[in-house]
């Protein structure tokens, strides 16, 4: 049965495409299970995860903050990991071109692929060709897209439009191919060959035999090879070829917002293994009363494709597994002895009713004073799990971190470890600037970095299941975290002639595919405290299968759907997206609704954005019910790209030649594809600070929002500014806080109360900041994890003090346009930008129609200019293109600004006649220049400096892109506005400050 499929799979005769087929996904593809390790002893696990846990923040330092370098990192930091490498060849067949991809072991003569090119294209039926280039070899890191490559010939940025699957029979495909041999092992008798991921479906053959068909981008496809590979000790090299698919019918669930690239993007792995092995196990704990103890309780699947039976399999081999604490790598003593640090024995009992999802050999065990794993405490133990024989030899071994700790719900609240922990959260897509969605683990550890250096501490996989290594990476630093199902359908929402597939029954095995291999494959991990069914694909009965199979499968965790409105019975979470503020107060006010509400996807970072993101996290803290949310999103999906000048460019959707195209909505981060920090993430680092500290009446309000952390780590101090210039600072010595904890100070008690009662500055500030004492795994000790502002009470009336001369001998222009930003534009003719253009203010010329000296002093001229200003209207408002502005400038209530020479002379600016604080821009480009440009390189400065002294400025929004979301007050009315500003020349024996305290 098994070769008239694979005859029908595989045959290029048939008329059958199997990637056009909505119920063929896989084709002897093994069921998904945990990453295996295959080790030999227990001592070598342990000693592996003892290495893997070493990793500190000056790792990802060492290997280059620029992303750009990543490139040439290579995989033997990933301990042990087999090192292959591409080569790239081109073949001419029929007079058509056909790009060919070789993986060459290390062990093979360069020169090797001249022996097996020909059985290589024997197996694609092709016989004559020639080669067209053939120069010296240039070696790549494994795992790229090929899209980057270029194998494929167009780079896409867009929604999968529907259109109809025979499309897909001009599918663009690749092949590749390696060749091996086996070294001679008594223990081993199965092979099985492991692509962690494949995008979009693959074919794989080995020596000529189909051995799989699997699809699925983002989850591993594994298939045994055994029969399929020349014996042990034959001199024969076994040749591996895979026909990679472009596109398949499973392109149509995996329509997420990002770039359309494909490939083997992720490790190939070879696993070997005795008869009989270990196949999968799920680790679980159950925590006793105080968690003063943990039932541990872990469940093994043992492979019997051997046909070995149960009762011989009890007989004649033993399972047993054990919990080792040899520590978290970072300020532990080096452990010699790794056996010594069993903590924990799991013993084989009878299984009973409450399987733990799948029949197998139940073990269980009992730890005493368990250390809670949490995102502030990721305390983690290395569980073994060990197959022997009758003798007691070790037939085989595997092993994982894993993490105790409970998940668990209560009225209107998410509980991990009994607290209702708050997620401060972003979504994360795999994404490197030079590779795609190929992730080196050099980037992995950076975003892990700098997420937790900016208070970052949830993320979700967004939209699909990512990496293995980035789940013990997260384990390993502390980051709760949301799993997602690689299932999105953004381009059935456009074809409503259509049924959806979350309504079709053809659909429903390969969405309960996709996640199964999920669960299956990330279920130890402690970070994840979710399970997402995906993204954006509607809601149906499909769904509700979805969530019944997860939740029968593992009620340890709970389980997160938005689609269908967010509230539906497959979601344990409230989980909107881009709800407004108040109505997420609403929904956590109601008593109907008795879940917790965690936003899936809030603040949405495109261009200058992030806009009122303080406003969300008032309510977030101030409102029973609601719990956080994850920030759209970490990164922008830039492209680095090469001009033909040398320069280089962030690119987007259309840089590409790609039409049609989504131009550069993939830039959306809050940080630039190089990881650089957009300005947002400091706003982002300061509303998800873990101190905040308050003024009411008189008393300072010091609050540790921590939920098992104690002050006692942390250095706090103090500081206090008048009018700009420091007053004085030093430690503020305060008991420690516990977790869920605040302290109150009284003002005048504080120890900056006499710099306050001597200063004569009209507005002073206190600043009270908090640094780590220690080093981490992610910063060096000094590093800052808040630190708040406070206005101190007025001492007196500000009364204006008359000093200035003219300064300017040319007139100052009114202006009332600025550069638009993204989120100005969201909303089509709706849009802020649509509006603004339609009332000309983009094309007001003005003329002074007089000017007039009001007032004159030796001190003080007072000069009003009256101006016209005339509108040139355009015969009709243009659409509103989205193109991208990585322009971030000005500041925000300036009392005082001066611009001046090296030689210090200049001019003096500020506030005047109890107008407040000014909005303030100065640069080279001009603003017509910055809304001419689509890329920063495409910027030319001028010769001169524009600078923008400005009264008041529109909110940059940030609740969406899509739409006019500015909150009302965040806005400019139309009204009748006041505003002065005063002028003075500067030279270097004058400070700004000196100036601005005269005034006063």
């Amino acid at each position: 049965m098994a070769s008239l499929l694979g005859q029908l799979v595989f045959s290029p005769n048939n008329c059958y495409k199997v990637w056009e087929d909505p119920s063929f996904f896989k084709w002897r593809k093994r069921d998904a299970h945990v990453s295996l390790h295959c080790h030999d002893t227990i001592e070598g696990s342990l000693r592996y995860w003892y290495q893997c846990r070493s990793l500190r923040y000056w790792y990802q330092r060492s290997t280059g903050t620029n992303a750009v370098r990543w490139i040439f990192w290579y995989q033997s930091q990933q301990f042990g990991m087999t090192v292959l490498f591409l080569e790239l060849l081109i073949v001419q067949l029929s007079g058509s071109r056909v790009y060919l991809l070789l993986i060459l072991c290390l062990d093979i003569g360069n020169s090797y692929w001249l022996q097996i090119l020909p059985a290589f294209l024997r197996i694609f039926m092709i016989v004559h060709f020639r080669i067209l280039r053939g120069k010296p070899y240039q070696f790549l890191p494994v795992g790229r897209c090929m899209d980057l490559i270029g194998l494929f010939i167009q780079i896409l940025y867009i929604h999968f439009q529907l259109i109809r699957l025979r499309f897909l029979r001009i599918i663009p495909l690749v092949a590749t191919g390696c060749t091996f041999a086996f070294q001679k092992n008594g223990k081993v008798v199965g092979y099985f060959l492991h692509f962690q991921a494949v995008d979009s479906a693959f074919h794989a053959w080995i020596n000529g035999v189909p051995v799989g068909y699997s699809q699925d981008s983002r989850l591993p496809a594994e298939f045994e090879i055994t029969d399929s590979c020349h014996p042990c000790g034959s001199e024969k090299k076994n040749v591996l070829a895979v026909q990679v698919f472009r596109w398949s019918d499973g392109s149509y669930l995996e329509d997420q917002d990002h770039w359309w690239l494909s490939g083997i993007h992720r490790d190939v792995l070879l696993l070997a293994k005795p008869k009989l092995f270990i196949a999968d196990y799920f680790f679980r704990s159950d925590l006793g009363k105080n968690f003063s103890y943990a039932d541990l309780q872990v469940e093994v699947k043992i492979d019997n494709s051997r046909e070995i039976s149960k009762e011989n399999i009890l007989a004649n081999f033993t399972l047993e597994a054990a919990l080792y604490d040899n520590g978290n790598g970072y300020d532990d003593a080096e452990v010699v002895d790794l056996l010594s640090t069993k903590v924990a024995h799991l013993e084989p009992c009878p299984s009973s009713d409450a399987s733990l999802g799948f029949h197998g050999y139940l073990l269980a065990g009992k730890l005493q004073m368990p250390k809670l794993w949490s995102a502030e405490h990721p305390n983690l133990y290395t569980l073994v799990v060990c197959l022997k024989d009758a003798s007691g030899h070790l037939i085989d071994c595997e092993s994982c971190r894993v993490g105790i700790r409970q998940i668990s719900k209560a009225p209107k609240q998410l509980l991990v470890n009994g607290h209702p922990v708050i997620i401060r959260g972003v979504n994360r897509h795999e994404h490197h600037p030079r590779l795609g969605k190929t992730n080196l683990e050099a980037c992995m550890v950076k975003d892990l970095v700098l997420m937790k250096q900016n208070n970052i501490n949830a993320v979700r996989n967004s939209h699909y299941p990512q990496h293995p290594r980035w789940y013990e990476l997260c384990d390993l630093f502390g980051m709760y975290m949301i799993d997602e199902a690689n299932i999105e359908t953004h381009g059935f929402d456009l074809s409503g002639n259509v049924k959806h597939p979350t309504q079709e029954p053809i659909w429903v095995s390969a969405m309960m595919d996709r996640v199964v291999g999920m669960v299956e494959r990330d279920k130890n991990h402690a970070c994840i405290f979710a399970w997402s069914l995906g993204n954006e694909a509607s809601y149906g009965p499909n769904h509700a299968a979805l969530a019944g199979w997860i939740r029968g499968k593992d009620s340890s965790r709970v389980v997160h759907y938005e689609g269908g409105g967010s509230r539906t019975t497959s979601t344990d979470i409230v989980c909107p997206m881009y709800m407004r503020i108040w109505d997420i107060v609403k929904v956590a006010n109601d008593p109907t609704e008795t879940r917790p509400l965690i936003l899936c996807e809030y603040s949405h970072a495109m261009g200058n954005s992030n806009g009122n993101i303080h406003e969300y996290w008032e309510a977030i803290d101030s409102t029973f019910g609601l719990q956080g949310g994850f920030i759209w999103d970490w990164v922008d999906q830039g492209l680095l790209k090469d001009a033909a000048n040398g320069s280089k460019h962030w690119a987007y959707g259309g840089d590409f030649g790609d039409t049609p195209n989504d131009l550069n909505f993939c830039l959306n981060g809050v940080t630039f594809p190089d990881r650089t920090p957009h300005p947002a993430l400091h706003e982002v680092k300061y509303v998800y600070q873990p101190i905040k500290v308050s003024l009411r009446e008189e008393t300072i309000k010091i609050t540790n929002t921590y939920f098992y952390e104690t002050t006692q780590a942390l250095e706090f101090s103090w500081a206090v500014h008048g009018d700009g210039c420091e007053l004085g600072s030093g430690i503020l010595s305060l008991p420690s806080i516990e977790p869920q904890s605040n302290y109150e100070i009284n003002w005048k008690s504080g120890p900056w109360y006499s710099l306050w009662a001597s200063s004569l500055a009209a507005e002073n500030f206190l600043t009270v900041t908090v640094k780590l004492l220690q080093s981490t795994r992610w910063v060096e000790s000094g590093h800052v994890i808040s630190s708040s502002q406070i206005q101190l009470p007025a001492k007196r009336d500000v009364v204006p003090h008359v000093e200035g001369v003219p300064v300017m001998l040319e007139g100052i222009l009114p202006c009332f346009w600025r550069a638009a930003t993204d989120n100005d534009k969201g909303g089509d003719a709706a849009s802020y930008l649509y509006r603004w253009k339609a009332a000309c203010l983009d094309n007001v010329f003005f003329l002074n129609e007089s000017c007039a000296i009001q007032n004159k002093t030796d001190r003080l001229v007072k000069i009003e200019v009256l101006s016209l200003g005339i509108a040139k209207a355009a015969e009709k408002p243009s659409t509103v293109s989205n193109e991208s502005k990585y322009s971030f400038q000005g500041r925000a209530d300036v009392r005082w600004v001066t611009f001046q020479n090296k030689a210090g002379t200049g001019i003096y600016a500020s506030m005047y006649d109890g107008s407040p604080p000014m909005q303030m821009n100065a640069s080279y480009y001009t603003t017509t220049e910055l809304d001419r440009a689509m890329h920063n390189e495409e910027l030319v400065e001028g010769d001169d400096i524009e600078v923008h002294l400005d009264h008041k400025h529109m909110g940059v929004g940030g609740d969406d892109s899509w739409s006019p979301t500015v909150h009302e007050k965040y806005r400019v009315p139309a009204s009748l506005y006041s505003f002065s500003v005063r002028f003075c020349p500067i030279t270097a024996a004058t400070s700004g400050h000196d100036i601005y305290k005269s005034q006063l």
